[in-house]
């Protein structure tokens, strides 16, 4: 287990600071981000980490936050309004509102693989808490939080009593400010050899939350997993950009004829077919005829469409397409292209699912370039649902919400 002690305390002394109207306007207005370019003037040069306190004008408290000098986004608002202490107290309340908002997901007792924490959206900005059974994950995207971790990590375990606390870090933190902190290291308890059982809606996944993507598993796409399960029985499925197999194993849980799983990675396609073993004693799993497939999602779906192939269920569920602003047209050309080839390979009547986890293409621009990438290919779409975030991956200022995704019905007969 790694040692906090040798980790720096939080500075007694605040950083005060002077921003911009706009950057104020924002603040006063909830959003957490304050950037490099809005900073006026600070009253001494501020560390890792600093507690700093944003002043208006009038030299009236407008907000507290923790900042960040290696980072363009230079101070991440824990708070504005009137003052508050930022201490163990405060950062047990701020958990306690946390799992709150989780408390309807945890008391349907079918799913302990959530996320418990969600960053900025739970007021702990560049800090995402994930929850695997009887293991969480910390994962940092800024080493701001260095100097509170003793704190947060005492909150943590007095809140969630927890087997092992497993440090993921972000590729941008700067390991020079991590003092000692490495990716991988156990926090609390003892770091697991092996991947972790959770259950999602009743069903048995792995994760590995030392080496796996993220925190160790997608754990947004839950609900939109369940109601594609819900639509599986008897049906032909294909399950495009599968991972780790979370849409798979619910459509086998659902009642699906055959599922194939199209993946780049032959390693997350082979957990997917873990997480398939894991729900073996299921006899809808065990009846189910798995396919995965390797290799490159369009060509793939190019040659399937070659082919002549019919799916009852197609779901597409890609990376983001866009990181940046300037992405965005071509990340819509990409989703185009998708539904161009998946709605091809949806037999008429059935059930296309297409995903976007890009929060540059706002969800009106997605579900439009879908329609319209349907209709050109004369197979057009009834839209019957569209989702978005779930409830342990709440929402609260623009830029926080990235999930979107759009059911529809094939036309046709």
């Amino acid at each position: 287990m790694a040692s906090v002690d040798r980790l720096p305390r939080p500075n007694p002394k605040r950083l005060a600071v002077r921003v911009t109207p706009d950057a104020l306007r924002h603040i006063r207005s909830g959003h957490p981000w304050v950037y490099d370019h809005s900073i006026v003037s600070t009253g001494h040069d501020g560390a890792m980490g600093d507690l700093a306190v944003v002043f208006d004008s009038e030299r009236k408290f407008a907000a507290i936050g923790l900042w960040d000098p290696s980072s363009p986004i230079r101070l991440k608002v824990l708070h504005h309004g009137r003052p508050v202490t930022v201490d163990r107290a405060f950062w047990s309340a701020r958990l306690a509102a946390a799992m709150a908002v989780r408390a309807p997901l945890v008391e349907r007792g079918d799913t302990d693989g959530y996320r418990v924490v969600n960053g900025e959206n739970d007021g702990m900005p560049g800090l995402v808490l994930d929850r695997y059974d009887r293991t969480l994950v910390l994962k940092l995207y800024t080493a701001a939080w260095v100097p509170h971790l003793a704190d947060i990590l005492a909150v943590i375990d007095e809140a969630l009593h927890p087997e092992a606390l497993v440090l993921r870090l972000a590729r941008n933190v700067p390991a020079d400010a991590l003092h000692g902190l490495e990716e991988g290291d156990a926090l609390l308890g003892v770091c697991p050899t092996d991947p972790v059982l959770f259950r999602e809606n009743g069903l048995t996944f792995e994760a590995d939350v030392v080496r796996g993507q993220k925190t160790g598993h997608f754990l947004d796409q839950r609900d939109n997993r369940m109601l594609v399960g819900r639509e599986s029985a008897g049906a032909t499925v294909l399950d495009v950009f599968a991972s780790t197999g979370g849409f798979t194993v619910h459509a086998a849980a659902g009642g699906a004829a055959a599922v194939t799983a199209v993946d780049l990675s032959a390693p997350t396609l082979e957990v997917a077919a873990r997480n398939l073993a894991h729900n073996a004693h299921l006899p809808a799993v065990a009846a189910c005829k798995y396919t995965a497939v390797i290799g490159d999602a369009f060509r793939e779906m190019e040659t399937f469409v070659k082919q002549g192939r019919k799916y009852d269920i197609v779901v597409i569920d890609p990376p983001s397409f866009a990181q940046r602003a300037h992405e965005t047209p071509r990340a819509l050309a990409a989703y185009a292209k998708l539904t161009d080839l998946g709605v091809r390979l949806v037999q008429r009547g059935g059930l296309f699912v297409q995903c976007s986890c890009s929060s540059r293409v706002t969800a009106n621009d997605f579900q439009v370039t879908v329609a319209h990438a349907a209709a050109r290919t004369d197979r057009p779409l009834e839209i019957i649902r569209t989702t978005a975030h779930a409830i342990d991956h709440p929402v609260t200022f623009p830029e926080g919400s990235y999930l979107k995704a759009v059911f529809a019905r094939l036309a046709g007969t």
